[in-house]
């Protein structure tokens, strides 16, 4: 057997350091499980709860039923919000039809919410840097009525037309590139020099940390693999950045995805999984990988993340909760 049949194979999986759920993920579903606990199956949920097939369809066996539109709710059901968020209107509209309602929605995302209610109150407009149809940037966008205006690239924002200018604030949507995000933001700084900046990054935490593990691992790997969804804007946002750094990059919905040719002549693999994307997903993309030939697993150094959100009020199973 020649070196290059030797080495045709992967040698090393590398593990990014953190990956895979979020704290704001882990709380939507586990609202949904208790949920269907407590109250009994069908649950209905106000869209994909988080953006993963795997999840939705893990929590559909179980019982909960994911909806677009409130008509497709029966009178007295229990509603949960997805992590995204929702607009005002649906949120009035949820509560007139008398549903039980237990709201999902990412307390991340429900910070930029309130400080576009309270903002909104002092007179001030809104540029939001975000993805047209994304259902958190709908959600926060729906919060008001009108005078926030949606750039989805640093060339948008030459086309804003705020009625005034003097007070606007920018916010952004939680998943977003943090590069591009930055970039977007100077953008409308350089036009709007009163622009008010988010007091803290609005790009969450969990987002700036595996976007800051893939830009570590890139350069140390030949191919990265991210596990997630194609509706998860995170999940894209690592795989675009490693492709960015000059690294081949693919994302996987399952382990029947991968493709042998991707690992021909690649001796290190990286591997990362977006917020959304479960651990039991990334051990089934890692066996199918090894059975590609990779040997080895090893675990990037990285960030612990401790972040936990307190559930919301009436899922308690037990009384010693």
């Amino acid at each position: 057997m020649n070196s290059d049949a030797i080495h045709s194979a992967p040698q090393e999986i590398l593990l990014a350091e953190p990956r895979g759920f979020c704290a704001g993920v882990d709380r939507a579903i586990e609202i949904v499980e208790r949920a269907l606990k407590k109250f009994g199956a069908p649950i209905y949920v106000r869209h994909e709860i988080v953006h993963n097939t795997y999840v939705v369809n893990d929590l559909k066996a179980k019982g909960a039923i994911f909806i677009e539109e409130l008509d497709d709710v029966p009178a007295g059901a229990t509603l949960i919000f997805s992590a995204h968020g929702v607009s005002r209107a649906v949120q009035v509209e949820a509560i007139a039809r008398g549903f039980q309602i237990f709201d999902a929605t990412c307390p991340l995302v429900t910070k930029v919410h309130v400080e576009v209610a309270k903002l909104h109150k002092e007179g001030y407009e809104f540029i939001m840097i975000g993805h047209k149809g994304h259902p958190e940037v709908e959600g926060t966008m729906g919060q008001l009525a009108s005078g926030i205006h949606l750039v989805e690239d640093v060339a948008a924002v030459a086309h804003v037309q705020p009625a005034q200018t003097q007070l606007l604030a920018v916010v952004t949507q939680t998943t977003l590139s943090v590069d591009d995000a930055a970039e977007i933001a100077a953008a409308i700084k350089a036009r709007f020099p009163n622009a008010r900046q988010p007091k803290q990054q609005d790009i969450c935490y969990a987002t700036q940390n595996r976007q800051d593990a893939v830009k570590v691992m890139s350069s140390q790997v030949d191919v990265v693999i991210v596990v997630g969804s194609p509706t998860s804007s995170n999940s894209n946002r690592l795989a675009e950045l490693a492709r960015k750094l000059g690294t081949e990059s693919y994302m996987v919905d399952s382990p029947d995805e991968l493709q042998a040719q991707w690992f021909e002549g690649r001796q290190r693999v990286g591997l990362t999984a977006g917020a959304s994307a479960p651990e039991i997903l990334l051990c089934q993309v890692i066996d199918r990988i090894k059975a590609l030939g990779a040997v080895s697993v090893r675990k990037m150094d990285g960030i612990e993340e401790t972040v936990k959100f307190p559930l919301p009020k009436g899922l308690k199973l037990d009384a010693s909760e």
